[in-house]
């Protein structure tokens, strides 16, 4: 008896105590304590201060709007994600109706692009300028580096076209679409552009179907790879003239107009057993060639493999997926074992048996000791031989070597089931 009521002291004591002795006034920091407080013991970050552009709760001396002072589930002490902390202060970065949001924004690394505490930058960004944006895209600092007529706005300010966060109206963070956006710089209604253009009704069309929106080697910012029809101004040569009543029309449908020019070639790819069915649809050469210009050689508007994605997304998925990757479609060469056009093989090969064709590449005979070819049937399938595509997948599988079985020796039970016995 005596225990509990010791007990029940020690409580009431307790509590009395917690609601006097540390009541909520006794933990407020004196005034202008609060950064000050901080600055004792992070005396370099003192240095951050002198820059020209601090965030304003640094400024304010607001560490704990970003910190908690005391612990944290999160690295720095921060009181959360610092995606989700920026976000508290700064909402609706991403509009409901976002066309297109950059990736680092998405992700929520607002911290890549800016400082959270201070800068030598506006907006409190970690590089000044384009340095920025080129710290991340560096294919594209490469490709405008030596280019003999770089586009202004490249060569100054990324955000004269990009948003930097997202955009509600353009694809590739643009602030509009071509041609709005090229004609807030671009008069296109006077006699000079028309006359560029041979009198042709462009003013309304996508700008970048023709000219490279960051800079190029050809005059005017045309693409590299320039279809010599438009290279000699010759547009009537497979539109109507300028003059008619449909002056974008063409004159011939599908691969017919290209057959004009590339007889021999289109020729012989009907002649083949098997036509890739772009090269017969309605718009024939169109589906897979840029009919103006072009970043690629060959007019295609893209890498091959993109080019090549656009239908076959299925496949490359499977390559992505696979542990080992096969070098031709790693490397986005499908042509090195389909022919984009026609062929006389199954599958548009570029040889007329599978052994052939992987022989290109790979010393089969130093591979392995199975035998495969002509001599040699499937067990699995009575009207299949024994090639390299008994084993393996070429476009890659779930597992190693790209054959379709976990491990080796489940692909070969397959056939050899008496070694399972």
């Amino acid at each position: 008896m005596k225990k509990i009521t010791i007990f029940l002291l020690g409580v009431c004591f307790l509590a009395a105590f917690a609601t006097t002795s540390f009541a909520a006034n006794d933990f407020k920091l004196k005034p202008g304590a609060r950064g000050k407080l901080c600055l004792k013991c992070h005396v370099d970050f003192s240095e951050r201060l002198k820059k020209p552009v601090i965030h304003t709760p640094v400024r304010e001396g607001d560490c704990s709007s970003c910190h908690n002072p005391h612990a944290s589930d999160h690295g720095k002490l921060l009181a959360e994600d610092p995606g989700k902390i920026c976000s508290v202060c700064h909402p609706n970065m991403v509009p409901e109706q976002a066309a297109s949001v950059h990736k680092v924004v998405a992700e929520e690394n607002c911290t890549d692009c800016h400082d959270p505490h201070s800068s030598d930058f506006k907006n409190n960004l970690v590089r000044g300028g384009n340095k920025l944006c080129f710290g991340c895209h560096e294919d594209m600092a490469t490709a405008v580096k030596d280019l003999k007529f770089p586009h202004a706005p490249v060569s100054d300010d990324c955000l004269s076209c990009h948003n930097p966060h997202a955009s509600e109206k353009g694809k590739h963070l643009l602030t509009s679409n071509p041609p709005e956006l090229c004609k807030e710089c671009h008069d296109t209604s006077g006699k000079q552009f028309s006359a560029i253009h041979m009198d042709y009704p462009v003013a309304e069309a996508d700008c970048t179907l023709c000219h490279n929106p960051h800079g190029s080697n050809q005059k005017h910012l045309l693409y590299d790879h320039v279809h010599p029809p438009v290279a000699k101004r010759m547009c009537n040569q497979c539109h109507e003239d300028a003059k008619s009543a449909d002056p974008l029309k063409l004159k011939r449908p599908g691969y017919q107009l290209c057959q004009g020019c590339h007889n021999d070639m289109v020729n012989n790819f009907l002649s083949k057993n098997r036509v890739h069915w772009p090269l017969v649809s309605k718009r024939g050469c169109l589906e897979c060639h840029s009919p103006h210009a072009s970043k690629g050689e060959n007019l295609l508007p893209g890498p091959q493999i993109k080019v090549c994605g656009e239908c076959h997304a299925d496949t490359l998925r499977r390559q992505e997926l696979s542990p080992t990757k096969h070098e031709p479609v790693n490397e986005g060469a499908c042509s090195t074992c389909h022919n984009p056009h026609a062929s006389d093989y199954n599958f548009l090969a570029q040889e007329a048996t599978v052994i052939d064709l992987c022989g290109t590449c790979h010393d089969w005979q130093t591979h392995s000791t199975h035998p495969i070819g002509d001599k040699f049937q499937d067990k699995r399938n009575p009207n299949m031989n024994m090639n390299c595509l008994s084993c393996h997948r070429s476009h890659g599988t779930d597992y190693q070597k790209m054959i379709p079985f976990a491990t080796i020796s489940v692909l070969c039970v397959q056939c050899h089931q008496q070694y399972t016995r």
